[in-house]
C-alpha cells in the first residue's frame, strides 16, 4: 500500500438553469487540492445519476485538467447497464484520471456472478485501474466479501470504496485487503475514516470533506505522520459536524446544501434533489456557525 490519501468525493456546480458551472467546479477542485486532497468526481455527492453521458466525460476532464497532476483523480463510471458502463468508462478514461471508481449497478437486482461478470468486463475493458464501488442502500446491490475477494484477484481491479455504513462491511473488505498488497480499500462513511485507517485502509472518499476539507486532511495525514491524537481530535469534529448535518435529511443534498449555504456559486443539485426552505437552510446555519467557528 501507498501513503494513505484522503479523497473528497467532489461536488458538481451548477447553474441556476441547472447546466453544469464548470468554472465554479473548477473552484472547487482547487479548493481541495489546496487542503491537500484528492478528487472523486461524477460520485454520489457529484449528483451522478443526474448527469448525462457527455456531460460526464466532459466534467472528467474538465477535474484532470484543473489538478494538473497534483493530486490524483478518481471518476466513478457505474451506470445501470455494464454495456453503458463500458462505453462511459473508456471515454473518461481518455481525460487521463488515474483510476475509475465503477459503482455497483443500481435499480436492477443483480446476483453476485452478475457483479462479478459485470465488473471483470468493465475492468478488462480499460488499462486504468478500476475500483469496485459499494453502496447497497442507494443501488440495492451488495458486493458480498466472497465475490470482493474473487475480484481482487483481478489484475485491474486494485480496490474498493466501501459506502456500507457499517463496521462489519468495512472490516470484511478490509481483511480482503490486509491479506494482499495489490488490493486497496478506501472509506466511505465519515464517522469511520479514522477507524478504517487504523485497520488497515488505504485512505477515505468523503462527501462530507467538501464542508471541512482541512479536517478531512487531518485525520488522514495526521495519521500518516504518526499523530494519533491529532487524528483522533480531528476525526471527532467530523463526526460531529456529520451527526447534526446528516440528521437534516439525505446526506449529499445536505452537504451541498451547506456548502452553498458558504459558497453560492456551487448552485442547487438538478431535482428532484432537495428543495431547500427557509427552516432547513436556517438549522444548517446554526449547524455550520457551531462546527466550523473553530476550523
Amino acid at each position: 500500500m501507498t501513503d494513505r490519501v484522503p479523497f473528497v468525493a467532489l461536488v458538481t456546480c451548477f447553474n441556476d438553469d441547472e447546466t453544469l458551472n464548470f468554472e465554479a467546479t473548477r473552484r472547487q477542485v482547487r479548493r481541495q487540492v489546496d487542503a491537500g486532497n484528492a478528487i472523486l468526481c461524477l460520485g454520489t455527492n457529484g449528483d451522478f445519476t443526474a448527469l448525462t453521458f457527455s456531460e460526464k466525460v466532459r466534467l472528467a476532464a474538465e477535474v484532470v485538467e484543473e489538478v494538473n497532476g497534483r493530486v490524483k483523480v478518481f471518476a466513478n463510471v457505474g451506470t445501470p447497464s455494464t454495456y453503458e458502463t463500458v462505453l462511459l468508462a473508456r471515454e473518461v478514461e481518455k481525460a487521463g484520471v488515474d483510476g475509475l471508481a465503477v459503482i455497483t449497478p443500481y435499480f436492477i437486482g443483480c446476483t453476485q456472478e452478475g457483479l462479478y461478470t459485470h465488473f471483470v468486463r468493465v475492468a478488462e475493458s480499460v488499462q486504468t485501474p478500476t475500483y469496485l464501488y459499494d453502496i447497497p442502500a442507494r443501488t440495492q446491490n451488495h458486493i458480498e466479501p466472497e465475490t470482493c475477494a474473487r475480484l481482487a484477484e483481478h489484475p485491474n481491479i486494485l480496490g474498493i470504496k466501501d459506502s456500507g455504513g457499517s463496521k462489519d462491511s468495512l472490516d470484511a473488505y478490509l481483511a480482503i485487503a490486509n491479506a494482499r498488497d495489490d488490493f486497496d480499500v478506501f472509506s466511505g462513511p465519515d464517522s469511520l475514516v479514522y477507524y478504517a485507517l487504523e485497520n488497515g485502509a488505504a485512505g477515505s472518499i468523503s462527501g462530507l470533506g467538501n464542508v471541512m476539507p482541512e479536517v478531512l486532511n487531518a485525520i488522514v495525514k495526521s495519521f500518516e505522520a504518526g499523530d494519533l491524537k491529532a487524528a483522533r481530535i480531528a476525526q471527532e469534529r467530523f463526526t460531529a459536524l456529520r451527526v447534526d448535518l446528516y440528521a437534516l435529511g439525505y446526506p449529499p443534498a445536505m452537504v451541498k446544501r451547506a456548502l452553498f449555504l458558504s459558497d453560492p456559486t456551487v448552485g442547487a443539485s438538478r431535482q428532484p434533489a432537495l428543495l431547500p426552505t427557509p427552516e432547513i437552510d436556517a438549522k444548517i446555519r446554526v449547524i455550520l456557525e457551531k462546527h466550523l467557528a473553530a476550523a
